[in-house]
């Protein structure tokens, strides 16, 4: 059976990882208040080096933009942790035999460093992000994307764990597949209920590992 998890908010707390590479990369270079404002706005919901490339623009930086692309994805890799029982509930459910996938929106080098980072890497099968295709959840293809790098199809079902409403949620039913949402973002009038809702990744994962032995 295929699981496929999304990243940020879901496996790792990005925003408190966001915050310290932020803080670590405006200490490095010595940037002032502005610049860590503007920083802080821009990269909030999601970066990639063009970001990098607007902020020497914008305050007239001489640093290259791939140079301090380079430095924070470093930084927020540093920085993101995937707890313990988050990881020892991944390592359960591929001893029950689940195929385990990520599907993230984000630029592929850093949501992959993070995977790294994180201790992730080793317990799935395939990673999708939407950097990979240049679209986002909940764009169906991303979806097909991670089920065939998992060596799978959508065709053969699947469950979608994520905190993302429509992104996550919205995404993975259209995709023909289970859905569990982790509360926290508002839930949009219209959308399709998930078929879960839980308050933490342990929790879809304890979910899932009962579908296992039913």
């Amino acid at each position: 059976m295929l699981a496929l998890f999304d990243l940020d908010g879901t496996l790792i707390d990005r925003q408190a990882a966001f915050s310290d590479a932020v803080t670590a990369l405006c200490r490095a270079y010595a940037f002032n208040t502005p610049i860590e404002q503007w920083l802080r706005a821009a990269l909030a919901d999601r970066a990639s080096s063009s970001d990098f490339a607007r902020l020497r623009i914008v305050f007239g930086l001489t640093e290259p933009a791939e140079q301090l692309w380079q430095e924070y994805v470093d930084l927020i890799a540093g920085a993101v942790t995937c707890r313990p029982e988050v990881l020892e509930g991944l390592r359960q459910l591929r001893a029950a035999a689940w195929t385990i996938g990520i599907v993230t929106n984000g630029a592929s080098d850093i949501q992959r460093a993070k995977l790294a980072a994180a201790g992730i890497t080793d317990l799935v099968d395939g990673v999708a992000a939407s950097g990979d295709l240049e679209i986002r959840k909940p764009a169906r293809e991303l979806f097909e994307l991670a089920a065939v790098r998992c060596g799978l199809s959508l065709a053969d079902g699947g469950w979608m764990i994520g905190d993302d409403p429509a992104g996550d949620i919205g995404g993975g039913h259209q995709a023909g597949l289970r859905t569990i949402w982790l509360r926290g973002r508002p839930w949009p009038a219209g959308l399709h209920a998930a078929d879960h809702t839980v308050d933490d990744a342990t929790d879809a994962i304890t979910i899932l590992l009962n579908e296992t032995s039913e």
